[in-house]
């Protein structure tokens, strides 16, 4: 696996009207982008990849993923699902 660092793109627009509309009180994940916007990028991580090699699914999101299924204590297959269904998630 190799690292081709890329810029994070922003929240689609669809996606935040949708999300704020689903949380109007707020929400935990939709807070944190809000206040301290991304916490990861691919260049934090390029010294654990080699040169060469396929390119690897970006590693600031698999790092994301890890800490917010450490805050709600899921397994790793409940957290697969919390990816693919969960608009705060997103």
């Amino acid at each position: 696996m190799s690292l081709k660092p890329s810029a994070i793109e922003p929240v689609p627009a669809e996606t935040a009207r949708i999300a704020r509309a689903a949380f109007p009180k707020g929400n935990l994940y939709l807070s944190i982008r809000d206040q301290l916007g991304t916490l990861f990028e691919d260049t934090d991580f390029t010294n654990l990849y080699p040169r060469r090699g396929q390119p690897a699914f970006a590693p600031w999101r698999l790092a994301l993923i890890t800490v917010m299924q450490f805050l709600e204590n899921l397994s790793d297959r409940q957290a697969a699902d919390a990816v693919r269904s969960r608009i705060d998630w997103k």
